[in-house]
């Protein structure tokens, strides 16, 4: 989440009736994450979150996405629920920008992990993905294997100031990786979410709550959203990597959803892959946010730490 465009007050009550969700009592914008536009609403009927979408999203996926986070709300997972206005529209345009209102969810994020968390967030994901069953549209992930040679070549040789021999040592281990990587009919593919870090999960009395922010989930192995969480997950002060976090992710998913022993060979060069996709994706948007935006930029080199842990062990 983050604030690229500001709005006024009297904008946003115009816009706000068009639905049936009360008047405005405040908002205020939200600096994490680095992707969208977005704001915590308050009205006379409760609080709700306005996202205006802003980059790398594409407007004519975003039904997709609605639509997946009705269908999995509908199934019993915890997840926002897109609001529709007076005329049943959820996607309608604001400040130049497609936006959506979405429900509040309860809960807060953990600043502190441990293996309990862990293994609760290892059951959600496996919730997450048998209740995505069923939802037959498709969403290629924009953000896959074949998207991470152009993304390094967009950052050129950028990365070297922030590590000499950046660019070179990520070119190496990208092309280790897609050697290694998993034809599509190799894994078990379905719905995943993407982007699951721990802002995006929600705790309360040490239970998940709630799981935010779908803007990232796609269409692709089931794996590879456990291979994105134990990287976001397993390293204290994001450095040094924990086994006992790693274990219990896995005994938490595998409590709901056992892997196959082809998932579990493939782990490895999955962590890898998610190692670098965020690596990548951090870079580019060191290099290319905003001086003025209200977003917090996320290292990179926590990622290089991660591709070169995942890339020493032949088993996660």
């Amino acid at each position: 989440m983050a604030v690229y465009t500001e709005l006024a007050a009297e904008t946003l009550e115009a816009f706000l009736g068009t639905y049936e969700i009360g008047t405005l009592v405040s908002f205020h914008g939200i600096a994490e994450g680095v992707e969208n536009s977005n704001f915590l609403l308050r009205t006379t009927e409760g609080d709700f979150i306005l996202t205006l979408f802003e980059r790398r999203v594409k407007a004519d996926e975003l039904p997709w996405f609605l639509g997946l986070m009705q269908y999995l709300s509908g199934r019993g997972l915890n997840c926002p629920l897109p609001v529709s206005d007076r005329d049943g529209k959820a996607l309608r345009s604001l400040a130049g920008r497609p936006a959506a209102i979405t429900t509040f969810l309860p809960g807060v994020s953990a600043t502190q992990l441990d293996a309990g968390l862990c293994l609760e967030l290892g059951k959600v994901l496996a919730q997450l993905h048998l209740a995505g069953e069923g939802y037959e549209a498709v969403r290629p992930n924009a953000l896959s294997s074949s998207a991470w040679g152009p993304l390094l070549d967009s950052c050129g040789e950028s990365g070297d100031a922030l590590a000499p021999g950046l660019t070179a040592e990520v070119r190496t281990a990208l092309q280790k990786i897609e050697a290694a990587w998993p034809a599509t009919a190799d894994l078990p593919r379905g719905q995943i979410h993407a982007d699951l870090f721990p802002d995006n999960v929600f705790f309360q009395n040490g239970q998940v709550s709630g799981l935010i922010d779908f803007y990232f989930a796609c269409t692709d192995f089931l794996a590879y959203d456990l291979a994105i969480c134990l990287n976001a997950w397993c390293f204290r002060d994001e450095k040094t990597f924990e086994p006992s976090f790693a274990a219990a992710i896995l005994q938490g998913y595998e409590s709901v959803r056992p892997l196959s022993q082809a998932e579990k060979s493939a782990l490895s060069v999955l962590c890898q892959g998610a190692a670098i996709r965020f690596l990548l994706t951090r870079l580019y948007d060191w290099i290319n946010t905003p001086a003025n935006a209200l977003v917090t930029r996320k290292d990179p080199l926590a990622y290089l730490l991660r591709l070169r842990h995942f890339a020493s062990m032949k088993h996660v």
